[in-house]
């Protein structure tokens, strides 16, 4: 029975919605006003399960403005995207939503932002996750607004799950800050991607501190989406049909790559073929991401060639296409990403291009996301022994970790309580610690169990778009009767014979610059290195070159064939010897080399032996040998650059016969690959103290 007060509720939130979104006779879907209705008269913690553009942003800016009607603080609204942000408070703002965000994009309006927040002149305040452990904002603003708050919001609460495809954190301590929440505060999380795994999760967290969590989840069908798959040969296949038929795609729309050198080189192959394309990915420039992202808005480009940097909250209700060339590693994470298309249109095109490299990169991907143990207690231990709060650039020159995996395994670590991010750095807490190996290890089995789900939505002979329902536990999946399977394929599989030629001409494409080194890394000293600051100029290498990137789709395929776990050493064959020459044919330097001389290889000493003589042979240039490996070679490579650099300090020596012969030449150093770029520095820096003129390094892989 509806009772008078719930009556009231629902004619009074039909109003807020119609101003919402600008319609006289709007409705509700079902399950929004019972979302409402929940945090607004029952003040509950709901989790609302809902298919991307069923409106689950009406639903917390629809209660935000009630609540705010009936006495309550702002909403705080905990987002994990600058992009999904900028929508956010646009949206906002169209319904009289009086919005602010605080995140990294914006440190010099947050004075302002807080004198609104204490002005009681701003309705909700986005957040990010990562912003509610910095001290200051932890220590200083948290405590009010938490007392303050009318409503939490916790948007794309899938990344609370250890289960989630896009794990976060920093969400973690989402459950400590629920737990905070004063009574009857309301408590609202929001997701279109989540099977009964995550839910099950999600509701659990939130009930942190007592109350039980109504749960609100409606069919995941999204009936615009034309659902395919085309499989090809090889990547110059996938390339040639996106040059001949992105034309005739509908609309405008983005093209999903798994990583930015691939996303880079299609785009930049697309738009010398005349389309008006962007790449976008977490390499670029957050204004240039955003100037990006209002082209597609605008219809100014025929689409963006994008990573996952563009995905949750990107809000574009007519996008017409979405394509993927390499599929993402799980079917929720693919259903995630092509519901950014057809959110108000009829019909949308969804292809998926799937390559026979993407079990390698889901591979990468998956191993560089879990904590190390030994790495985790080094890090706790490096911590209690300091006298004070180490940075996190102090402790990369104590623990052999790459910045990026360092950052990850302190956030893993402060939300298990073992370290605390404090003023100045980071401290040990005291609190005992033990790796939950059972955890990882059920985590790295599921995420290998959603990678076989996707090779099988692949090769599935039932509806498609009913697979990906089932993957997310969504009973009531039926047979779309748009998809390749059920109505055969809507799209061509062949493509011109000129996009042919135009794919493997600019597959075939050599040539990566490599950026000499110019500073030695900070904390060297600690390691026992005489170096630090600038690397002076006469003990530098010049610009490199590298045949191609491990990612890169031309290539990187052969090269990641080279050097994959346990192939053989063997000397070059002669097409990548020719495309070596064809890089020093482009190769636009100051003075042409007048000798050679390679780096020792303990793992492919044919390789790196015959492309030096090789290239020797070809450009008629004398072959000086090999560097000697040093007294005191260290082994391994190391994970940050510090350790890096430490690791191969002393590898390697200038022998005699080369001293001998290199005074005032121009050397061109040749190795097998490239990552931190300090051996080819290191093995410069005695080259030019053994008298070169200069260094000018070419190898054949560039690996980050």
């Amino acid at each position: 029975m509806t009772s008078a007060a719930t009556t009231d509720t629902r004619t009074e939130a039909l109003e807020v919605l119609r101003t919402l979104v600008n319609s006289d006779d709007a409705e509700f879907h079902e399950g929004q006003f019972e979302a409402i209705s929940a945090l607004v008269d029952e003040r509950r913690r709901a989790l609302v399960v809902q298919r991307t553009g069923w409106g689950k942003s009406a639903v917390y800016f629809v209660a935000t403005l009630l609540l705010r009607r009936r006495g309550a603080g702002p909403s705080i609204l905990v987002s994990p995207l600058l992009a999904l942000m900028r929508d956010q408070v646009a949206a906002a703002a169209r319904a009289g939503v009086r919005a602010a965000s605080i995140s990294s994009a914006n440190a010099h309006e947050w004075d302002d932002v807080i004198a609104g927040l204490q002005n009681d002149e701003i309705d909700v305040l986005l957040v990010s996750p990562e912003r509610l452990n910095n001290p200051r904002f932890r220590e200083e603003q948290l405590p009010e607004l938490v007392r303050r708050t009318g409503l939490l919001v916790v948007d794309e609460a899938h990344c609370i799950s250890d289960w989630g495809h896009d794990f976060r954190p920093d969400y973690r301590r989402l459950r400590d800050l629920v737990a905070r929440m004063p009574d009857g505060v309301p408590v609202l999380a929001t997701t279109a991607t989540a099977n009964q795994r995550v839910v099950t999760d999600v509701a659990e967290q939130l009930s942190a501190g007592g109350g039980d969590v109504l749960t609100i989840r409606g069919p995941l069908a999204r009936r615009s989406l034309r659902l395919g798959v085309l499989s090809l040969p090889d990547n110059a296949a996938r390339l040639a049909w996106l040059l001949s038929h992105i034309g005739d795609m509908p609309g405008s729309g983005i093209i999903y790559a798994l990583t930015v050198s691939s996303a880079d080189d299609t785009a930049r192959l697309l738009r010398e073929a005349g389309h008006n394309v962007l790449a976008y990915t977490g390499r670029t420039d957050p204004a240039e991401r955003e100037h990006a992202e209002q082209a597609l808005k605008d219809n100014a480009v025929k689409a963006l060639v994008a990573t996952s940097a563009l995905g949750m909250g990107f809000d574009k209700p007519d996008l017409g296409f979405v394509i993927h060339l390499g599929a993402p590693s799980s079917p929720v994470a693919y259903y995630q990403q092509v519901g950014r298309a057809g959110r108000a249109t009829d019909t949308a095109d969804v292809l998926l291009l799937p390559g026979e490299e993407d079990r390698a990169i889901w591979r990468y991907f998956a191993t560089a996301s879990m904590p190390d143990e030994q790495a985790a207690h080094a890090v706790i231990a490096e911590l209690g022994a300091a006298p004070a709060p180490l940075s996190t650039p102090a402790l990369e020159a104590r623990v052999d970790l790459k910045r990026s995996a360092l950052e990850l395994l302190l956030k893993v670590l402060d939300v298990d309580g073992a370290v605390s991010r404090v003023s100045g750095g980071w401290v040990a807490t005291g609190a005992p610690w033990t790796y939950d190996r059972e955890r990882y290890e059920r985590i790295a089995a599921e995420r290998v169990a959603e990678q076989d789900a996707m090779i099988a939505y692949e090769t599935t002979d039932s509806c498609r778009m009913a697979f990906l329902q089932r993957e997310l536990d969504d009973d009531s999946a039926i047979e779309c009767g748009r998809c390749d399977v059920c109505a055969g394929p809507w799209y061509p599989s062949g493509f011109d014979e000129s996009a042919t030629e135009a794919a493997s001409s600019g597959l075939n494409r050599v040539g990566v610059v490599l950026d000499p080194r110019a500073m030695w890394p900070t904390g060297a000293d600690r390691v026992g290195l005489p170096v630090s600051g600038r690397i002076p100029a006469e003990e530098r290498v010049e610009p490199g070159r590298a045949l191609a990137r491990l990612t890169d789709l031309g290539w990187g395929g052969p090269l990641r064939e080279l050097f994959r776990e346990g192939a053989p050493d063997a000397p070059i064959d002669s097409a990548m010897l020719d495309a070596c020459v064809r890089v020093l044919a482009d190769w636009r330097w100051d003075a042409r080399p007048d000798a050679v001389v390679s780096l020792p290889s303990h793992s492919r000493p044919q390789l790196v032996d015959s492309l030096a003589r090789g290239i020797a042979a070809i450009g008629r240039l004398p072959y000086l040998g090999e560097l000697e490996s040093g007294t005191d070679a260290a082994s391994g490579t190391g994970g940050n650059s510090v350790f890096r650099l430490a690791a191969v300090w002393n590898r390697f020596g200038v022998p005699q016969h080369v001293r001998e012969q290199i005074e005032g030449r121009t050397v061109l150093l040749v190795d097998d690959r490239a990552d931190s770029r300090w051996s080819v520095t290191v093995a410069g820096r005695l080259l030019r103290h053994a008298g070169a003129a200069a260094v000018l390094p070419l190898v054949l892989a560039q690996t980050a």
